[in-house]
């Protein structure tokens, strides 16, 4: 049988007074019902409670409210009984009406379900706090297995792969199979920049060619930002002396260059 991987939302209503549980779905399911039945015993039997757990719900109820809910009845043809007040009675039809505006906001949020899931596990990649200049979110596509190291290829968006070298363990703890999604981390200092024309040839493994968006200029260094084709950048320390012996200026292209061993893989949490 084919699984069923369809994201839905699910979720309840409950009310607190000064932080204090007052109660939800099964505390007015025993209102309601006492309402019906007029006896605490039946009520709670049909909602699934001990009557010593219904008549400590009650009290609770009653004490937090500040008004009683429930009143018991005494004497007469039935011997007496448990009804619920006027305060009790509204308290039943106004939850009822809650719960049903919070399942019609649920339903449509949950049609929006697969988009939200993606934009969670966006956040969760925008909240992550590291020191690392450039992180690429992206899909592994190849693991490569050897004796101590592996190594990683992941697919960032515009087709562009980056390879990384990390220990077997960490591929096995971080669960880096095909298909898995994780990010790459690469901090600005370990980058080197290739202008246009350059013919060198290098051991580096991983090249990312694009557009210089920006740059600025410090004493000492300079970060060139590279606009990337599937709208991502990437960003590098060079020192000036280098930023105008290759020429670089915004418009530019250039390539960026950095070692598999440089780079941190991670996955989301």
């Amino acid at each position: 049988m084919e699984k069923d991987n369809t994201i839905e939302l699910r979720g309840s209503v409950w009310m607190t007074v000064g932080g204090e549980n007052f109660g939800g779905h099964g505390r007015i399911a025993l209102l309601a019902s006492l309402a019906d039945c007029g006896s605490i015993t039946k009520a709670a039997k049909a909602t699934g409670m001990s009557y010593k757990a219904a008549w400590d719900a009650i009290d609770t109820m009653n004490t937090l409210a500040g008004e009683p809910l429930v009143e018991r009845l005494t004497g007469g043809r039935g011997g007496g009984g448990t009804r619920l007040t006027a305060r009790g009675q509204q308290l039943v039809e106004n939850f009822r009406l809650i719960e049903r505006e919070h399942r019609r906001f649920i339903d449509q949020l949950g049609q929006q379900a697969p988009a939200l899931a993606d934009d969670c596990l966006l956040l969760r990649r925008i909240s992550m706090k590291t020191s690392a200049r450039n992180q690429f979110a992206g899909k592994v596509m190849r693991v490569k297995t050897g004796a101590v190291n592996d190594e990683v290829e992941l697919e960032i968006p515009g087709g562009e792969r980056i390879v990384a070298i990390v220990t077997h363990e960490s591929t096995e703890t971080l669960g880096l199979v095909v298909g898995a999604e994780a990010f790459a981390l690469v901090k600005a200092s370990s980058i080197i920049l290739m202008g246009e024309d350059s013919d060198v040839r290098l051991s580096a493994r991983n090249r990312l060619r694009g557009i210089i968006s920006r740059i600025q200029e410090g004493a000492v260094n300079s970060e060139v930002v590279i606009g990337l084709p599937g709208g991502g950048v990437i960003a590098a320390i060079i020192t000036n002396e280098s930023l105008y012996s290759l020429g670089f200026s915004v418009g530019g292209s250039a390539t960026a260059i950095f070692k598999a061993s440089s780079v941190i893989v991670g996955v989301p949490a």
